[in-house]
């Protein structure tokens, strides 16, 4: 049962000249830099809450709970989809084998990495018609573990994950053909399809947040063009629904077009098949409802933004 809400590295060096006069320790020193993920409360706290959500997770099992599935009447190949900061980002492309071009689908995998499972929830996408895009933030590398996983969520840097996923939609746009692209992500991506909406607030055509950390600045909410689905746990320590509920809130007064559901008993990950908070109803549900705001949204022949 759900409710529903109806309303949405690399070490930084401080850039100085390099001084005859200075001393030898103080070139160490800036040689030596700061790690730009160090020391911020904020992002620790979160960090420290997605552990304890993720912990005892086997993130291989998810892969194995579903090998096979979606691989019908899809088309898929690995494509280099974008250039960051020199080097080349690679994804997973899945499409039907249906000729013509299709809705595009940018597919931001969660804090594990772009592994297995993500592959598989590219393949079932585009088994409904869409040109799934799973991209890479972690650079070419999928945990193993949480405490991995965690490593690599704090090691990405803002600005590159920005212009990697800049890129990606233009890839669905200019290379696939794809006329509407939507976003979709789980946890740590589902974070990112909502900054990935407030990036091209007027390019997205729709967004689907699967328990995914929050922006609650009202001024940047009030940028977004989209519809936007969320799904989130009502027992999820890691995204509380309170904010969740602010956030639905925000996202009606500011007038814009989107269903928050959250699902009682329900917890963080629950549509992950891998470890204890798998919840088989909760995820069977908020897949269908997915599948139908991603129709009305993205298809020929539904809404748009016309509601």
């Amino acid at each position: 049962m759900s409710s529903t809400i109806s309303g949405t590295r690399r070490i930084s060096f401080a850039l100085a000249a390099v001084l005859a006069l200075l001393p030898l320790a103080a070139c160490e020193a800036q040689e030596a830099g700061e790690d730009v993920h160090a020391s911020n409360p904020e992002e620790d706290d979160y960090a420290d809450r997605m552990a304890a959500e993720h912990a005892g997770e086997d993130p291989s099992v998810a892969g194995a709970a579903r090998e096979g599935a979606g691989a019908a009447d899809v088309t898929t190949e690995e494509v280099v989809y974008a250039t960051v900061g020199g080097e080349e980002i690679a994804g997973y492309l899945a499409r039907p084998k249906t000729p013509g071009h299709h809705p595009g689908l940018i597919v931001i995998h969660e804090w594990y990495g772009l592994n297995d499972h993500i592959e598989t929830m590219a393949r079932m996408f585009a088994q409904q018609g869409y040109a799934a895009l799973a991209v890479d933030l972690y650079a070419g590398e999928a945990a193993g573990s949480p405490e991995r996983a965690r490593e690599l969520t704090q090691s990405v840097v803002e600005a590159e994950a920005q212009e990697n996923l800049r890129q990606a939609y233009g890839y669905l746009t200019q290379t696939a053909g794809a006329e509407r692209v939507g976003v979709v992500g789980w946890c740590f991506g589902g974070g990112w399809a909502l900054r990935t909406a407030l990036l091209l607030p007027e390019q997205i055509d729709a967004t689907v947040i699967y328990y995914g950390r929050l922006v609650d600045d009202r001024e940047q909410l009030a940028t977004l063009d989209m519809p936007i689905l969320g799904h989130f746990g009502a027992e999820d320590q890691g995204i509380p629904v309170a904010g969740v509920r602010e956030f639905a809130e925000t996202l009606e007064e500011l007038d814009k077009h989107a269903e928050i559901h959250v699902y009682e008993g329900a917890g963080h990950a629950f549509a992950n098949p891998s470890g204890e908070r798998y919840e088989p109803a909760a995820a069977r549900t908020s897949w269908d409802r997915t599948l139908r705001f991603l129709e009305a949204h993205l298809s020929d022949t539904g809404q748009h933004h016309a509601e």
